[in-house]
């Protein structure tokens, strides 16, 4: 990688890793009700330009792959902007201050992992965090976070006929777009979350590998 690339990603990732750790002070300071106004506007901020990451992995700045960063750089945008920022009576349920806490902190952890790697830092209990911490946070923020979120969304969903002039053309209302996506949630998840787990093997595989030699 050139060294314009690497002072890029690092600057990014640093970034990225500052601003996630202020959204979890925000959140832990917060009240359960209270998350969205604490740190609503701060993750929408970070997770609109994190479609940044599918454009690293279609340039070939990252070796990552294209589909999935796409699929859940999509996932977490829809459920912040189309869905939670649009519907205000959302904003103060406890499955935000769920999903909020789970996103933060993984992603805490995952940037100050890509942040090091960019100036050759390795720290162990690091790695082993980056590629474990997922088991437990992933399935968190998805089920009593994301997806029961969504759950509670429809009626309102359906009672405003949200979208109705883009969904009219496309002969289908959003609220059986989103039905649509709650009923396929669990298998694109499980698909991100095999990955993880394959990703889990290779690197700690490789750390274990590097510290034997």
């Amino acid at each position: 990688m050139s060294r314009p690339s690497a002072l890029y990603l690092l600057c990014y990732n640093s970034l990225q890793s500052i601003g996630w750790a202020l959204a979890l002070a925000r959140i832990l300071s917060s009240s359960v009700h209270g998350a969205y106004a604490s740190a609503g506007d701060l993750i929408c901020f970070l997770q609109a330009i994190s479609f940044m990451e599918v454009v690293h992995a279609a340039v070939g700045l990252v070796p990552s792959g294209v589909l999935l960063s796409l699929m859940q750089w999509g996932g977490r945008t829809h459920f912040l902007l189309a869905i939670l920022r649009q519907i205000p009576e959302l904003q103060d349920l406890p499955s935000v201050f769920i999903t909020f806490l789970a996103w933060s902190m993984t992603e805490v952890i995952r940037y100050t992992h890509y942040a090091l790697s960019c100036i050759g830092i390795s720290m162990s209990w690091l790695t082993y965090l980056r590629y474990t911490a997922f088991i437990i946070l992933y399935p968190i923020g998805v089920a009593p976070g994301e997806m029961w979120l969504m759950y509670q969304a429809l009626p309102l969903i359906k009672q405003r006929n949200l979208y109705a002039n883009f969904f009219g053309r496309l002969s289908i209302s959003y609220y059986y777009f989103v039905l649509v996506v709650l009923i396929c949630y669990p298998v694109l998840w499980l698909k991100l979350y095999m990955h993880l787990f394959k990703q889990r093997r290779s690197k700690l595989g490789i750390h274990q590998k590097k510290k034997r030699v």
